[in-house]
């Protein structure tokens, strides 16, 4: 089977069945052994002189390790693909994780609060109604981008080989990717090469988004997703606050600190409530649908 072909039915069984908890209960999800092994490479290279060098060996052994990984389980044919395909894909997860925030919200602003926090590293004890289902659709956006288009935009380009390395450079990017003075030097290499990796997906997600909502903006989109601290994660986000016509981003608070960030489409609705939350959820499953026929097409051709 072609890459199109074998990401068709991956797609499918994710979105089917998604993180069926009876199976990671019993044994460790590939994202947890990720985060060991990159956890064991930040304890044990990142000290002394030298950190930039000794981070960009690290983004060369996952990389090594993710192609290796790949190529193995690779070689046990078709099914085997679908099936670590399907692992690596978190479209059902996403949209279960978000809906818990509305569900949550719905409930009461203390259960909202709770629920976002398990998507959202900002800080949400004195968050609003408003705040709770912002920071929700806004980690939608980001997390189809993350977590399911650009995961399978590898597997196009390259195969399981190539899912696997992307998922353990993001994976290390969410890890060591910061700026700040542990990771700075040590986690540049990782963090650029996520960058790099993500140039596209970015991209072609906000296209997923924008092109069912008839939203042709495109300008509009560019110049709010050039307002975003990163080089990517602006372009889903600026998409989808112009899907649903309504204004994300802005300051938020991560420390205890206040951080004075611009808005994203801050001409788009203010006042947000769970409906804007089910909106971005139905956006979702549109993008969804829209990468799985281009790889219908793809596989046709």
């Amino acid at each position: 089977m072609s890459f199109a072909a074998i990401l068709i039915f991956a797609l499918l069984l994710d979105a089917l069945i998604g993180e069926p908890r009876w199976l990671w209960d019993r044994v460790a999800h590939p994202a947890v052994l990720m985060g060991k092994l990159i956890r064991w490479c930040d304890n044990h290279l990142n000290s002394g002189d030298n950190r930039r060098a000794k981070g960009t060996i690290t983004a060369l052994l996952l990389i090594a390790v993710g192609w290796a990984a790949g190529t193995f389980l690779g070689a046990f044919g078709g099914v085997v693909e679908i099936l670590a395909t399907a692992i690596l894909l978190a479209q059902r997860s996403l949209v279960q994780h978000v809906r818990a925030v509305g569900d949550g919200l719905r409930m009461s602003v203390q259960e909202g609060r709770r629920m976002v926090s398990r998507i959202v590293s900002r800080d949400t004890a004195k968050m609003g109604e408003t705040q709770i289902a912002r920071s929700a659709i806004e980690s939608a956006a980001e997390n189809l981008s993350d977590g399911v288009i650009a995961p399978a935009f590898w597997f196009l380009i390259a195969g399981l080989p190539g899912i696997c390395v992307y998922k353990l450079i993001n994976t290390g990017d969410s890890m060591i990717g910061y700026r700040n003075d542990r990771y700075e030097e040590f986690g540049w290499a990782t963090a650029r090469l996520d960058d790099l990796l993500n140039l596209i997906p970015a991209r072609l997600t906000a296209l997923l988004i924008a092109l069912p909502a008839r939203c042709f903006d495109w300008q509009g989109i560019a110049a709010d997703a050039g307002l975003h601290r990163s080089p990517n994660a602006g372009w889903p986000e600026a998409a989808m606050s112009r899907a649903l016509g309504i204004a994300l981003a802005g300051p938020r608070a991560y420390d205890g600190q206040m951080r004075e960030f611009p808005f994203v489409n801050a001409q788009g609705r203010a006042d947000l409530t769970p409906v804007d939350i089910d909106a971005s959820i139905a956006m979702l499953w549109r993008a969804w649908a829209g990468f799985l026929a281009l790889c219908a097409l793809i596989a046709i051709l």
